[in-house]
């Protein structure tokens, strides 16, 4: 079971702008005199808070750096292991859960297939089994993110009518997994979390579309740095854009939506074409919000990253949009974004 304790979130914005430059700064580690000249920061300032940061076990010394003039520089650094969160990918089929530390790095991974139409309790005594299995390798843990195919109310806390398996709409999943686990509990569309995730990675661009194709098709919005969630956590549902007019039905109710096209041509085994019908949606994001880069994700993507690449490239280039296409390569992109749900927070993000 997960040890109690408070989260250790900063008390002011000052000092989760601290915390978030030690994350950043890594192993190589921040002196103070960086940390005030990069937050604005008075030298006073940035010692009370990286003392406090030190008490709470978030911060040490490690070592000491040459300067220009003077006595070295101590430097500081995060540590990683004085707290852990879950990260919960539940997917239509599958179910990936992971312990990371604080930096975000995963130190358990456990998974197993399940089948999102067996209904909320069968799938939640299996994410109660999974989390309860990794829990015993942190030590304080400050909470579960959860990361599910949308539509869902972020706020609420609900999945809504999820594309196949309308008996999820209006479920209490995060209410009913905090009282199974005894943790705080954040629920997130599984694109949100993966986007969340990559945005908070050192170099990440400012604004991009992570695109995702797996059992189902979806994207994650960042803009300025951050998530595009909407009022109702309901941008970025690429997937049920009409691109055929008249075409097949989908499951969401409408007609020749790109989801249902772009998993047809998967299921043929036509990546080519998949690739394509990918392009035609990226396109769309690429002129709608004029974004940065667009990135793909998910196990069909995987299956032929290189096809997919180049074919929403090809479609991009044939119409003039320069936005560059990469591949995230980590399979587990979207359970180590739901981990973030919990560790954003604490660095003010």
């Amino acid at each position: 079971m997960p040890v109690p304790g408070p989260a250790p979130a900063p008390r002011s914005r000052n000092a989760a702008l601290v915390l978030d430059l030690l994350r950043t700064a890594g192993e190589r580690g921040i002196s103070r005199l960086e940390l005030a000249e990069r937050t604005g920061l008075t030298p006073q300032a940035v010692s009370k808070i990286t003392a406090r940061l030190r008490a709470e076990g978030l911060a040490t010394e490690a070592g000491h750096r040459a300067s220009t003039g003077g006595k070295p520089r101590t430097v500081l650094r995060l540590v990683p292991s004085a707290a852990h969160a879950v990260g919960v990918h539940l997917d239509r089929d599958e179910l990936t859960v992971l312990l990371t530390d604080l930096a975000g790095t995963a130190v358990a991974l456990r998974r197993r297939p399940v089948d999102l139409g067996a209904g909320a309790g069968p799938v939640l005594d299996a994410v109660t089994e999974e989390v309860r299995a990794v829990l015993g390798e942190g030590g304080r843990v400050l909470g579960a993110g959860v990361a599910m195919p949308g539509p869902l109310d972020r706020r609420a806390g609900v999945p809504g009518r999820v594309t196949g398996f309308p008996e999820w709409a209006g479920h209490p999943v995060r209410e009913e997994l905090a009282r199974r686990l005894g943790l705080p509990v954040v629920l997130d569309k599984d694109t949100n979390a993966a986007a969340l995730g990559l945005a908070l990675r050192p170099g990440a661009p400012g604004s991009f579309a992570y695109v995702h194709l797996g059992t189902g098709l979806g994207a994650g919005l960042v803009l300025g740095g951050a998530p595009l969630r909407g009022d109702r956590t309901g941008a970025g549902e690429l997937g049920h854009q009409t691109v055929q007019l008249d075409g097949p039905p989908c499951g969401c109710g409408g007609r020749g939506c790109l989801e249902v096209l772009c998993l047809a041509a998967v299921a043929r085994g036509e990546r080519a074409g998949a690739a394509r019908i990918l392009g035609a949606g990226a396109a769309n994001l690429v002129r709608l919000l004029d974004i940065d880069q667009v990135l793909l994700g998910g196990r069909a993507v995987l299956a032929a990253p290189e096809v997919f690449a180049d074919g929403v490239r090809e479609v991009l280039a044939g119409l003039g949009l320069t936005a560059p296409v990469g591949v995230v390569a980590e399979r587990d992109a979207v359970a180590e974004g739901a981990a973030w749900l919990v560790l954003a927070p604490v660095f003010g993000k």
